[in-house]
């Protein structure tokens, strides 16, 4: 078996197809090299759900009978990945991140799984995540199955929720990418503070079928990966219309590596306030130097603030009442006890109790948001701000914690994560520097069902910065 270094487990999807078809190693290897390190390196990160090895590597030895036979089906082909554990693996457990469900079990995959298994793509693993994917609100980085998620960049920091597995495994250079989930920063804040790259796409452009539900109206499945460029190869393979999943927009996202923009036609709206008055300090420069980057692409900067709203309360009353919703059964049984946090909790149990009438409302209200943005959006092609304000908490500080600071006058585009996720927008996550040895990362919102684009200006940007190849010292 030839040796594996550094420079393969932190290599980009491309990158690793070009060496397997070039036959400088098989699939099996990589396969088993990748499952052996995720086996070695997960345990210590609290990333690892279930490893996987013996289904990829069955999946490694057809990839390398087509190669030898020419048969290649597309880029994802052997490359090996993790699935956070709300994605059913047939057969497998699906353990939701909770004590309750730590031997459940289904008789098929899901769609996203299956997308990638078409595409060729080896599933190493199932990667942990914060219990029921934050269902009801927590507080603490240790409600988890599987411990907090520990951050490959210092394990004294938490790296990040619900999708903290994927995040960890992928900055750690455990898996070549992953699938994660977002209803309200969980796809987002993992990639902000593991220093990768994720695509949120527009809600139902990927299947949920057969990922556990906390939001049906808002819940939304997406790659987290090293770069722009791999975020559109998996989007290319797990997108598409799916009658089993009720909100699925029967659209495809196709990923094409010729696609040429003119970045000086395109607008991009900013706050000044998010990147100096809402930045931590530390943070500051890093985010100043992410802006002159994208100015210096010629796209024309313009300044931009959202339409007022209460985003965070909307947010909140459509995911409170639709996820105590989904685990009725688990609340009224008395299983939702057996969860780590107890906020999440007491979440739960009170959101059985919301009146029917304030979810109509925050409905309604949504409604509202949605045609604010389509009017925002004749103005701007792109939205920029800070993913988050600062770097990784520690995992032994309340997730929630609010900043010691004030609270800047401006909200500029503050409440762009909660408002982005309630109009169902996409929007891609790009690490852009450090603060205190620490990733940050910004966030890029566009219309619905303009991934293309959003794909585009990363491959851009990370043309111009080199914050996507950093990689944490793992003592491997």
């Amino acid at each position: 078996m030839p040796a594996f270094t550094d420079d393969v487990f932190f290599s980009t999807v491309s990158e690793l197809g070009s060496r397997l078809r070039a036959r400088e190693f098989s699939a099996a290897e990589l396969v088993g090299a990748f499952s052996g390190r995720l086996e070695k390196l997960g345990p210590g990160l609290n990333a690892l759900a279930l490893s996987l090895r013996a289904d990829a590597l069955k999946q490694a030895r057809s990839t390398d009978d087509r190669i030898k036979h020419g048969h290649l089906r597309g880029p994802l082909e052997g490359i090996p990945y993790g699935a956070k554990d709300l994605l059913a693996v047939a057969d497998r457990p699906t353990t939701w991140g909770a004590r309750p469900f730590q031997t459940q079990m289904f008789d098929h995959d899901a769609a996203a799984i299956g997308g990638l298994d078409k595409a060729g793509a080896a599933l190493i693993g199932k990667l942990a995540m914060v219990e029921l994917a934050g269902a009801g609100g927590y507080r603490s980085a240790a409600a988890s199955l599987f411990g907090p998620g520990l951050n490959p960049w210092d394990r004294s920091r938490w790296s990040g929720g619900s999708s903290s597995g994927s995040a960890s495994a992928v900055a750690a250079g455990l898996a070549v990418f992953a699938l994660g989930s977002e209803t309200w920063g969980s796809i987002m804040t993992p990639c902000a503070y593991c220093g990768i790259t994720g695509l949120r796409p527009t809600y139902g452009l990927v299947s949920r079928q057969g990922a556990m539900p906390v939001s049906w109206t808002m819940d939304k499945i997406g790659p987290m990966c090293r770069s722009a460029e791999d975020c559109g190869i998996v989007m290319h393979a797990i997108s598409g219309g799916d009658s089993r999943d009720p909100g699925s927009a029967g659209k495809r996202y196709y990923y094409w590596p010729e696609d040429k923009r003119d970045f000086k036609q395109v607008r991009v709206g900013f706050a000044p306030v998010d990147f100096s008055d809402w930045a931590e300090p530390s943070a500051r420069p890093a985010f100043q130097a992410a802006l002159d980057a994208i100015r210096s692409a010629g796209m024309q900067m313009k300044e931009a603030a959202l339409p007022a709203f209460p985003y965070a309360a909307i947010a909140g009353t459509v995911i409170g009442a639709e996820a105590s919703a989904a685990f009725e059964r688990l609340i009224e049984s008395g299983g939702v006890d057996q969860l780590a946090d107890p906020r999440q909790i007491a979440g739960l149990k009170a959101g059985l109790d919301l009146a029917a009438r304030d979810y109509l409302k925050a409905m309604r209200a949504r409604r509202l948001i949605q045609d604010a943005f389509a009017r925002l959006f004749a103005d701007y092609d792109l939205l920029v701000s800070p993913s988050r304000f600062g770097p990784a908490t520690r995992i032994d500080e309340p997730v929630d914690a609010a900043p010691e600071r004030p609270e800047p006058s401006q909200r500029g585009l503050a409440d762009l994560n909660a408002a982005g996720n309630l109009a169902g927008l996409p929007a891609l996550f790009l690490p852009c520097g450090f603060a205190g040895g620490l990733p940050v990362g910004m966030q890029v919102v566009s219309r619905p069902f303009t991934e293309a684009l959003l794909v585009a200006f990363g491959r851009e940007f990370q043309g111009l910065t080199d914050w996507h190849r950093r990689r944490p010292g793992m003592g491997a």
